[in-house]
Order: structure tokens, then C-alpha cells, then sequence
């Protein structure tokens, strides 16, 4: 059991902290992970579309640059963006290189979810697109999408709260968002144990909020939908 004095001590470590770890998620964290999952999720769209199209330059592409980030460690591809670069020429300063990196990771896991769920519509949707004389591009935003926006909602749901936990990574290139924060406090009262409990505790406290929007995300969508 802690003494009386220990206990103190640790409760005060804990609220000294907090603010400040919980700053540090506001203003690094979060910005990171929105900018980073916009800028995905136009590019995985992108992609995506290439690898359903029949130009074949463009499927290929596509379908070597998934396997690139899919294949290879997030943490690597940090790396090799911000220590490897400036090698070559190329500096980039922690926030934009942290930007590119989760982008272009993400961008790869989230094109399949999209391709699989566009995939996932019945091909009568498309011959019924096509016997309004709608083109394939029409056919895609008015009948496909919807749909597949429908579908995709709890996979990149997840992958969203998946990325606010992996943003964690980008202490390793000296970001300073929260849990570099946590290391930095740590640097200072010498109890890592604590600040790295309560930096987990702030990302569960994300994770569960982001967790609950999710989930009323889906029931919106579901309205109407026939079962």
C-alpha cells in the first residue's frame, strides 16, 4: 500500500499533468489525426476508383501503391520521411512529415475498404443506372456512392479511431503531441509509470467519444434502410 505522503504525492503528479497532456492531444493529436483523415480519405478514394477502373497504367499504380504501405511498418515509413530524406535534399519539418506519413498510410489501408464496398453493391444497381442512360461517372456519385458511403461507415469508423492511437507514433519524429508530451514530463519527475497511464487514460477518454459519435453515425444511417 502507498503511504499517505506518496499517495499525495502521486495524485499531485496526476493533476499537474493532465492539463497539460490533455492540451497537448487538443492542439497535436487531434488536428494530426482530422487533417491526416481528410487528406486520406480523398486520396483512398482516389485510389480506389483507379483500381476499379479498366485503365490499366492507373490499376497498377494503384494497386503497387497499396501494396508499398500496406507491406511496410507505419513506424518506417516515418522514419524514412523525416530522417531519411534530408539524405536526398528533401527536410521536412516534424508536423508536415508526420502529415504525409499517416496520409499515405492511411490513404492505402482506406482505398480497399471503399473498393470492397462499392465492390459490395449488387451489379443490378449499375444496369439499372445504365438503363437511365446514366454514364459509369453518374452511375458512381448518384446510385454507387450513397450506398457504399452506407457500408464503409463502420470500417473507416474504426480506422479513424485507430489513427488517433497511432498519431502516438509521431513522438518517435519528435512531434509534440501528447504522449511526447508525457515522455517530456516524465524527462522531468522521473515517474514514466504514471504519466504514460494517465496519457493512455486521455486516449481511451478520445477513443470512447469518438466511439459513441460512431455509433450514432451508424443508426443515422441505418434510418430507412430496409431490412
Amino acid at each position: 500500500m502507498f503511504s499517505s505522503e506518496r499517495s499525495q504525492q502521486i495524485i499531485g503528479i496526476l493533476v499537474d499533468s493532465f492539463f497539460p497532456l490533455l492540451k497537448a492531444g487538443l492542439a497535436f493529436t487531434i488536428p494530426l489525426t482530422l487533417i491526416t483523415f481528410v487528406l486520406g480519405m480523398i486520396l483512398a478514394f482516389l485510389v480506389a476508383l483507379a483500381r476499379l477502373s479498366n485503365i490499366k497504367i492507373l490499376m497498377g499504380i494503384a494497386r503497387f501503391y497499396v501494396w508499398i504501405f500496406r507491406g511496410t511498418p507505419l513506424l518506417v515509413q516515418l522514419f524514412i520521411l523525416f530522417y531519411g530524406l534530408p539524405s536526398v535534399g528533401i527536410t521536412l519539418d516534424p508536423f508536415t512529415a508526420a502529415i504525409i506519413g499517416f496520409t499515405l498510410n492511411k490513404g492505402a489501408y482506406s482505398s480497399e475498404i471503399i473498393r470492397a464496398a462499392i465492390l459490395s453493391i449488387p451489379k443490378g444497381q449499375w444496369e439499372a443506372a445504365y438503363s437511365i442512360n446514366m454514364t459509369r461517372a453518374q452511375a458512381i456519385r448518384r446510385i454507387i456512392l450513397p450506398q457504399a458511403v452506407r457500408v464503409s461507415i463502420p470500417p473507416l469508423g474504426n480506422s479513424f479511431i485507430s489513427l488517433v492511437k497511432d498519431t502516438s507514433l509521431a513522438a518517435t519524429i519528435t512531434v509534440t503531441e501528447m504522449f511526447q508530451k508525457a515522455q517530456q514530463i516524465a524527462s522531468v519527475n522521473y515517474e514514466p509509470l504514471l504519466l504514460y497511464v494517465e496519457a493512455a487514460f486521455i486516449y481511451l477518454l478520445f477513443s470512447t467519444v469518438l466511439s459513441s459519435l460512431q455509433n450514432k453515425l451508424e443508426i443515422r444511417f441505418e434510418r430507412g434502410v430496409a431490412k
